[in-house]
């Protein structure tokens, strides 16, 4: 494993990423909105730097199995939201790779009428986008490359590492003979 950030570059991007949305949002009350599962460390970190009213929300959305890299049908769940009429939401996800997670989270958070809708990423692929739609905030930009840890996880593992590290083929290889199968859905 090749690490892209270490754990102080990253409490320095949520430090910065915290400052940034408060000077946007400015004291007004957000609904921090995170997508599961790879969100959870970074809303987690982001909302505790985060002063102000926040309520924290999550939604879930799948396109990936394993160590794919191009999406497969897009999954949204969002039966544990709240009532978002009229609220200012900020959703949280962990990379923003080809831009169409974000894209139908923000348009169905729109459609359940929330007042505001913006996105913050940890981490923006370069060069993968294929939506129109652009993060409002992006933590950090990163090569093209297969990443795990901070909530980043391979087949259900290393979202506990503290750090974003690249896996290569070789990386992936040791990784799947040295972890049991979890079965992740």
């Amino acid at each position: 494993m090749r690490v892209l950030l270490s754990a102080a570059d990253l409490a320095a991007g949520i430090d910065r990423l915290a400052a940034e949305v408060r000077h946007e949002a400015g004291e007004t009350p957000l609904v921090v909105v995170g997508v599961l599962t790879g969100s959870i460390v970074i809303v987690a970190d982001l909302i505790r730097r985060l002063d102000g009213p926040v309520r924290v929300s999550m939604a879930w959305a799948s396109s990936y199995r394993g160590t794919a890299t191009e999406p497969g049908t897009l999954r949204l769940h969002l039966d544990l939201l709240p009532d978002l009429t009229g609220q200012d939401v900020l959703v949280v996800d962990d990379i923003f790779d080809t831009g169409r997670t974000m894209e139908a989270i923000v348009a169905a958070l729109k459609e359940r009428g929330a007042a505001s809708v913006r996105s913050l990423v940890l981490l923006r692929k370069q060069g993968r986008g294929e939506v129109a739609i652009e993060p409002d905030f992006v933590g950090f930009e990163i090569p093209d490359v297969f990443v795990v840890g901070y909530g980043l996880d391979f087949d259900g593992t290393l979202r506990q590492l503290d750090h974003v590290a690249a896996l290569d083929e070789a990386d992936i290889a040791a990784v799947r003979a040295s972890k049991p199968p979890f079965g992740v859905p």
